[in-house]
Protein backbone atom coordinates (compact mmCIF):
# COMPACT_ATOMS: atom_id res chain seq x y z
CA UNK A 1 0.00 0.00 0.00
CA UNK A 2 1.88 3.05 -1.47
CA UNK A 3 1.15 5.77 1.40
CA UNK A 4 1.45 9.41 -0.19
CA UNK A 5 0.68 12.92 0.18
CA UNK A 6 -2.35 14.75 -2.11
CA UNK A 7 -2.81 17.83 -0.54
CA UNK A 8 -5.46 19.19 0.78
CA UNK A 9 -8.64 16.74 -1.56
CA UNK A 10 -9.43 13.30 0.58
CA UNK A 11 -6.99 10.64 0.26
CA UNK A 12 -7.92 7.21 -1.14
CA UNK A 13 -4.46 5.25 -1.69
CA UNK A 14 -5.72 2.42 0.32
CA UNK A 15 -8.43 2.01 -2.30
CA UNK A 16 -11.29 2.70 0.35
CA UNK A 17 -13.54 5.67 0.79
CA UNK A 18 -12.69 9.46 1.84
CA UNK A 19 -14.56 10.40 5.16
CA UNK A 20 -15.46 13.78 4.36
CA UNK A 21 -14.57 16.67 6.98
CA UNK A 22 -16.11 19.77 6.54
CA UNK A 23 -14.04 22.33 7.35
CA UNK A 24 -10.67 20.86 8.83
CA UNK A 25 -7.91 21.32 6.53
CA UNK A 26 -5.45 19.17 8.24
CA UNK A 27 -6.59 15.78 8.77
CA UNK A 28 -7.80 13.55 5.80
CA UNK A 29 -9.42 10.07 6.58
CA UNK A 30 -10.06 7.02 4.51
CA UNK A 31 -12.06 4.16 5.42
CA UNK A 32 -10.18 1.22 3.88
CA UNK A 33 -10.73 -2.80 3.88
CA UNK A 34 -10.95 -3.35 7.87
CA UNK A 35 -8.83 -0.12 9.15
CA UNK A 36 -8.85 3.77 8.60
CA UNK A 37 -5.62 5.52 6.86
CA UNK A 38 -5.69 8.78 8.49
CA UNK A 39 -3.10 11.21 6.91
CA UNK A 40 -2.34 14.58 8.79
CA UNK A 41 -1.12 18.12 7.07
CA UNK A 42 2.38 19.74 7.83
CA UNK A 43 0.81 23.24 9.11
CA UNK A 44 4.28 24.69 8.47
CA UNK A 45 5.56 22.97 5.61
CA UNK A 46 2.63 23.00 3.11
CA UNK A 47 2.41 20.02 0.77
CA UNK A 48 4.31 17.75 3.41
CA UNK A 49 2.50 15.44 5.62
CA UNK A 50 3.47 16.06 9.56
CA UNK A 51 2.17 12.25 10.39
CA UNK A 52 0.02 8.97 9.28
CA UNK A 53 -2.17 6.48 10.54
CA UNK A 54 -3.09 3.26 10.30
CA UNK A 55 -6.36 3.13 12.64
CA UNK A 56 -6.73 -1.23 12.81
CA UNK A 57 -9.34 -2.30 15.86
CA UNK A 58 -7.94 -4.26 18.48
CA UNK A 59 -8.80 -7.78 17.33
CA UNK A 60 -7.73 -7.59 13.34
CA UNK A 61 -4.73 -9.21 12.64
CA UNK A 62 -3.23 -6.19 10.75
CA UNK A 63 -1.40 -7.87 7.78
CA UNK A 64 -0.57 -4.39 5.52
CA UNK A 65 2.87 -3.03 5.38
CA UNK A 66 2.83 0.58 6.14
CA UNK A 67 5.31 2.72 4.04
CA UNK A 68 6.79 5.94 4.18
CA UNK A 69 6.33 6.05 8.25
CA UNK A 70 3.00 5.16 8.90
CA UNK A 71 1.98 4.63 12.12
CA UNK A 72 -0.33 1.52 13.56
CA UNK A 73 -2.53 2.41 15.92
CA UNK A 74 -5.19 0.34 17.93
CA UNK A 75 -8.06 1.38 18.69
CA UNK A 76 -9.93 2.25 20.59
CA UNK A 77 -7.22 3.26 22.71
CA UNK A 78 -7.68 1.80 26.25
CA UNK A 79 -4.57 3.06 27.89
CA UNK A 80 -4.16 6.20 26.62
CA UNK A 81 -1.59 9.35 28.19
CA UNK A 82 -2.56 12.44 27.34
CA UNK A 83 -0.10 15.87 27.45
CA UNK A 84 -2.79 18.73 27.11
CA UNK A 85 -5.58 19.54 29.27
CA UNK A 86 -7.90 20.61 26.32
CA UNK A 87 -7.24 16.77 25.28
CA UNK A 88 -8.18 15.45 28.94
CA UNK A 89 -11.55 17.75 28.81
CA UNK A 90 -12.51 16.49 25.15
CA UNK A 91 -11.99 12.83 26.64
CA UNK A 92 -14.14 13.14 29.47
CA UNK A 93 -16.75 15.07 27.16
CA UNK A 94 -16.49 12.03 25.12
CA UNK A 95 -17.21 10.00 28.16
CA UNK A 96 -13.73 8.24 27.50
CA UNK A 97 -12.18 9.01 30.38
CA UNK A 98 -11.84 5.57 31.46
CA UNK A 99 -9.27 4.95 28.84
CA UNK A 100 -7.06 7.42 30.13
CA UNK A 101 -4.27 6.06 31.61
CA UNK A 102 -1.91 9.18 33.03
CA UNK A 103 -1.28 12.66 32.26
CA UNK A 104 1.82 15.18 31.69
CA UNK A 105 2.23 18.66 32.88
CA UNK A 106 -0.91 17.92 36.10
CA UNK A 107 -0.24 21.35 37.21
CA UNK A 108 -2.20 22.85 34.38
CA UNK A 109 -4.53 20.26 34.13
CA UNK A 110 -7.51 21.63 35.65
CA UNK A 111 -9.89 18.58 34.86
CA UNK A 112 -11.64 17.57 37.99
CA UNK A 113 -11.62 13.43 36.96
CA UNK A 114 -7.51 14.01 36.13
CA UNK A 115 -6.82 15.74 39.66
CA UNK A 116 -8.95 13.13 41.30
CA UNK A 117 -7.80 10.25 39.43
CA UNK A 118 -3.86 11.22 40.16
CA UNK A 119 -4.75 11.78 43.91
CA UNK A 120 -6.22 8.27 44.37
CA UNK A 121 -3.45 6.90 41.98
CA UNK A 122 -5.66 5.80 39.67
CA UNK A 123 -3.81 7.72 37.25
CA UNK A 124 -0.34 8.35 36.59
CA UNK A 125 1.97 11.88 36.62
CA UNK A 126 3.61 11.20 34.23
CA UNK A 127 5.86 14.57 34.73
CA UNK A 128 7.06 17.19 32.92
CA UNK A 129 5.57 17.28 28.98
CA UNK A 130 9.17 18.70 27.84
CA UNK A 131 10.79 15.70 29.90
CA UNK A 132 8.16 13.44 30.47
CA UNK A 133 9.06 10.00 33.03
CA UNK A 134 8.94 7.53 29.89
CA UNK A 135 9.76 4.38 32.65
CA UNK A 136 6.18 5.78 34.07
CA UNK A 137 4.68 5.89 30.82
CA UNK A 138 6.04 2.31 29.89
CA UNK A 139 4.67 1.17 33.38
CA UNK A 140 1.06 2.35 32.28
CA UNK A 141 1.16 0.07 29.61
CA UNK A 142 0.26 2.96 27.27
CA UNK A 143 -1.13 2.01 23.49
CA UNK A 144 -1.08 5.77 23.10
CA UNK A 145 0.32 9.30 23.59
CA UNK A 146 -1.56 12.35 22.59
CA UNK A 147 0.58 15.64 22.62
CA UNK A 148 0.79 18.87 20.51
CA UNK A 149 3.56 19.04 17.52
CA UNK A 150 5.35 22.42 17.69
CA UNK A 151 7.44 23.60 14.76
CA UNK A 152 11.14 23.35 14.80
CA UNK A 153 10.77 21.49 17.97
CA UNK A 154 13.58 19.15 17.15
CA UNK A 155 11.25 15.73 17.99
CA UNK A 156 10.14 13.96 20.89
CA UNK A 157 13.02 12.54 22.53
CA UNK A 158 12.94 9.29 24.07
CA UNK A 159 9.15 9.29 23.53
CA UNK A 160 10.67 8.01 20.16
CA UNK A 161 12.08 5.31 21.38
CA UNK A 162 9.59 3.22 22.59
CA UNK A 163 7.18 1.28 21.08
CA UNK A 164 4.03 3.38 21.78
CA UNK A 165 2.43 5.31 18.98
CA UNK A 166 3.03 9.09 19.10
CA UNK A 167 -0.26 10.81 18.01
CA UNK A 168 0.44 14.40 17.25
CA UNK A 169 -2.43 16.98 17.91
CA UNK A 170 -2.18 19.87 15.31
CA UNK A 171 -5.92 20.98 15.60
CA UNK A 172 -4.82 24.37 17.10
CA UNK A 173 -3.02 25.09 13.53
CA UNK A 174 -6.45 25.22 11.62
CA UNK A 175 -7.37 28.30 10.68
CA UNK A 176 -11.33 28.49 11.57
CA UNK A 177 -13.15 27.82 15.17
CA UNK A 178 -14.86 25.13 13.31
CA UNK A 179 -12.32 23.96 11.39
CA UNK A 180 -10.54 23.27 15.05
CA UNK A 181 -13.56 22.08 16.79
CA UNK A 182 -13.91 19.28 14.18
CA UNK A 183 -11.00 17.68 15.08
CA UNK A 184 -13.08 15.75 17.61
CA UNK A 185 -14.48 13.47 14.88
CA UNK A 186 -11.16 11.82 14.57
CA UNK A 187 -10.59 11.45 18.72
CA UNK A 188 -13.89 10.27 18.78
CA UNK A 189 -12.45 7.43 15.85
CA UNK A 190 -9.35 6.88 18.33
CA UNK A 191 -11.62 6.48 21.53
CA UNK A 192 -14.58 4.16 20.06
CA UNK A 193 -16.86 7.46 20.76
CA UNK A 194 -17.25 8.19 16.52
CA UNK A 195 -21.18 8.66 17.30
CA UNK A 196 -20.55 10.80 20.43
CA UNK A 197 -17.94 12.99 18.91
CA UNK A 198 -20.13 13.42 15.37
CA UNK A 199 -22.97 14.16 17.21
CA UNK A 200 -21.48 16.88 19.61
CA UNK A 201 -19.98 18.90 16.47
CA UNK A 202 -23.32 19.08 14.83
CA UNK A 203 -24.56 20.67 18.16
CA UNK A 204 -21.21 23.11 18.33
CA UNK A 205 -21.54 23.86 14.06
CA UNK A 206 -25.24 24.22 14.50
CA UNK A 207 -25.08 26.58 17.42
CA UNK A 208 -22.20 28.33 15.78
CA UNK A 209 -23.86 28.95 12.63
CA UNK A 210 -27.02 30.23 14.18
CA UNK A 211 -24.88 32.60 16.47
CA UNK A 212 -22.92 34.13 13.55
CA UNK A 213 -26.26 34.68 11.41
CA UNK A 214 -27.65 36.19 14.63
CA UNK A 215 -24.55 38.85 14.62
CA UNK A 216 -25.07 39.41 10.61
CA UNK A 217 -28.77 40.55 10.93
CA UNK A 218 -27.74 43.41 13.56
CA UNK A 219 -26.68 46.78 12.32
CA UNK A 220 -24.36 47.60 14.71
CA UNK A 221 -20.84 46.77 14.22
CA UNK A 222 -18.99 47.06 17.70
CA UNK A 223 -15.25 47.87 17.75
CA UNK A 224 -13.35 45.66 20.26
CA UNK A 225 -9.76 45.52 21.23
CA UNK A 226 -8.50 42.26 23.18
CA UNK A 227 -5.67 41.04 25.73
CA UNK A 228 -3.74 43.21 27.33
CA UNK A 229 0.19 43.72 28.01
CA UNK A 230 2.36 41.13 28.71
CA UNK A 231 5.71 42.64 30.25
CA UNK A 232 7.09 45.37 27.27
CA UNK A 233 4.66 43.04 24.93
CA UNK A 234 0.96 43.43 23.94
CA UNK A 235 0.15 40.07 21.58
CA UNK A 236 -2.83 40.80 20.07
CA UNK A 237 -4.70 37.59 17.61
CA UNK A 238 -4.04 38.01 13.88
CA UNK A 239 -6.95 38.45 12.15
CA UNK A 240 -6.70 34.89 10.42
CA UNK A 241 -6.27 33.41 14.11
CA UNK A 242 -9.19 31.49 15.28
CA UNK A 243 -10.22 34.70 18.04
CA UNK A 244 -9.89 37.21 14.60
CA UNK A 245 -12.59 34.93 12.53
CA UNK A 246 -14.74 34.67 15.55
CA UNK A 247 -14.58 38.49 16.06
CA UNK A 248 -15.65 38.69 12.21
CA UNK A 249 -18.52 36.33 12.78
CA UNK A 250 -19.79 38.33 15.86
CA UNK A 251 -20.13 41.19 13.36
CA UNK A 252 -17.55 43.57 14.78
CA UNK A 253 -14.84 45.50 13.49
CA UNK A 254 -11.45 44.41 14.98
CA UNK A 255 -8.46 46.82 14.04
CA UNK A 256 -6.21 43.95 13.02
CA UNK A 257 -8.62 42.21 10.95
CA UNK A 258 -7.04 42.43 7.88
CA UNK A 259 -4.47 41.35 9.20
CA UNK A 260 -2.47 37.63 7.60
CA UNK A 261 -1.34 36.18 10.65
CA UNK A 262 -3.06 33.32 11.93
CA UNK A 263 -1.05 33.89 15.19
CA UNK A 264 -0.77 36.68 17.34
CA UNK A 265 1.03 39.83 16.50
CA UNK A 266 3.62 41.76 19.20
CA UNK A 267 3.45 44.89 19.47
CA UNK A 268 4.20 47.98 21.89
CA UNK A 269 1.45 49.92 24.10
CA UNK A 270 1.94 52.82 21.34
CA UNK A 271 0.58 51.16 18.82
CA UNK A 272 -2.68 49.46 19.97
CA UNK A 273 -3.46 52.70 21.72
CA UNK A 274 -2.84 54.64 18.72
CA UNK A 275 -4.47 52.18 16.21
CA UNK A 276 -7.52 50.73 18.89
CA UNK A 277 -7.33 53.25 22.42
CA UNK A 278 -10.53 54.04 20.91
CA UNK A 279 -12.39 51.28 20.62
CA UNK A 280 -16.28 50.81 22.52
CA UNK A 281 -15.43 47.58 24.12
CA UNK A 282 -12.22 45.47 26.06
CA UNK A 283 -11.73 41.43 26.28
CA UNK A 284 -9.28 41.07 28.09
CA UNK A 285 -7.58 37.67 29.67
CA UNK A 286 -5.73 37.12 32.81
CA UNK A 287 -4.25 34.59 35.28
CA UNK A 288 -5.35 35.06 39.31
CA UNK A 289 -7.00 33.25 41.84
CA UNK A 290 -8.77 37.14 42.62
CA UNK A 291 -11.12 38.65 40.36
CA UNK A 292 -10.05 41.47 38.76
CA UNK A 293 -10.95 45.13 39.09
CA UNK A 294 -10.09 48.21 37.36
CA UNK A 295 -7.94 49.63 40.09
CA UNK A 296 -5.81 46.21 40.12
CA UNK A 297 -6.30 46.64 35.74
CA UNK A 298 -4.89 50.20 36.32
CA UNK A 299 -2.23 49.27 38.66
CA UNK A 300 -0.63 47.13 36.30
CA UNK A 301 -0.11 50.21 34.10
CA UNK A 302 -1.62 53.86 34.17
CA UNK A 303 -1.59 54.55 30.34
CA UNK A 304 -4.63 51.55 30.06
CA UNK A 305 -6.42 54.87 31.42
CA UNK A 306 -6.47 56.33 27.93
CA UNK A 307 -8.31 54.07 26.79
CA UNK A 308 -11.99 54.29 25.63
CA UNK A 309 -13.57 50.79 26.82
CA UNK A 310 -12.22 52.17 30.73
CA UNK A 311 -13.79 55.73 30.05
CA UNK A 312 -16.92 54.28 29.60
CA UNK A 313 -17.24 51.08 31.55
CA UNK A 314 -16.69 48.37 28.93
CA UNK A 315 -14.15 46.13 30.26
CA UNK A 316 -14.81 42.56 30.39
CA UNK A 317 -12.09 39.97 31.63
CA UNK A 318 -11.79 36.32 31.47
CA UNK A 319 -9.94 34.81 34.64
CA UNK A 320 -8.01 31.59 32.63
CA UNK A 321 -7.18 30.44 36.05
CA UNK A 322 -10.68 29.60 37.42
CA UNK A 323 -12.67 29.24 34.13
CA UNK A 324 -12.68 26.70 31.74
CA UNK A 325 -11.88 28.87 29.08
CA UNK A 326 -8.68 27.01 27.48
CA UNK A 327 -10.00 23.82 28.43
CA UNK A 328 -13.41 23.90 26.57
CA UNK A 329 -13.08 26.61 24.09
CA UNK A 330 -10.86 25.03 21.56
CA UNK A 331 -13.68 22.27 21.06
CA UNK A 332 -16.82 24.57 22.25
CA UNK A 333 -16.23 27.84 20.40
CA UNK A 334 -19.96 28.20 19.78
CA UNK A 335 -19.90 28.95 23.72
CA UNK A 336 -17.36 31.63 23.16
CA UNK A 337 -19.32 33.21 20.31
CA UNK A 338 -22.12 33.30 22.66
CA UNK A 339 -19.83 35.39 25.45
CA UNK A 340 -19.01 37.66 22.80
CA UNK A 341 -22.61 38.23 21.11
CA UNK A 342 -24.00 38.97 24.48
CA UNK A 343 -21.46 41.55 25.32
CA UNK A 344 -20.81 43.10 22.13
CA UNK A 345 -24.32 42.87 21.40
CA UNK A 346 -26.64 43.28 24.04
CA UNK A 347 -29.97 44.04 22.41
CA UNK A 348 -30.21 40.72 20.93
CA UNK A 349 -32.71 38.89 23.28
CA UNK A 350 -32.31 35.73 24.95
CA UNK A 351 -28.80 35.19 24.87
CA UNK A 352 -27.60 33.44 28.22
CA UNK A 353 -25.29 35.61 30.72
CA UNK A 354 -21.39 34.70 29.57
CA UNK A 355 -19.48 31.90 30.50
CA UNK A 356 -16.02 32.86 31.04
CA UNK A 357 -16.05 36.86 30.98
CA UNK A 358 -17.20 39.01 33.59
CA UNK A 359 -17.35 43.23 33.88
CA UNK A 360 -14.56 44.54 34.90
CA UNK A 361 -15.62 47.01 37.87
CA UNK A 362 -14.44 49.85 39.60
CA UNK A 363 -13.51 49.08 43.42
CA UNK A 364 -13.41 52.81 44.20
Amino acid sequence: MLLSCTGRQPARQGGGTAIPFKYARLIQVEQCDGYRLVSVANPWKPGKTLHRYLLVPYDAVMQHQTEQGATIVRVPLRKSIIFTSVHASLACELQAQSQIAGVADLKYMKVPFVQKGVQSGRLVDCGDGMAPLVEKIIDAEADGMLLSPFENSGGYGRLEDIDIPIIECAEYMEESPLARAEWMRFYGMLYGQEERADSLFEVVETNYKRLKKLASETSERPTVVVDKMAGPVWYVPGGRSTIGQMLADAHTLYPWADDGHSGSLQLSYETVLERAGDCQYWLLRYDSQDTLSLSQLLSEKDGYRMMRPVAQGQVYACNVSTSMFYEETPFRPDLLLQDFMKILHPDIPNLPEPRYYHRVRSVE
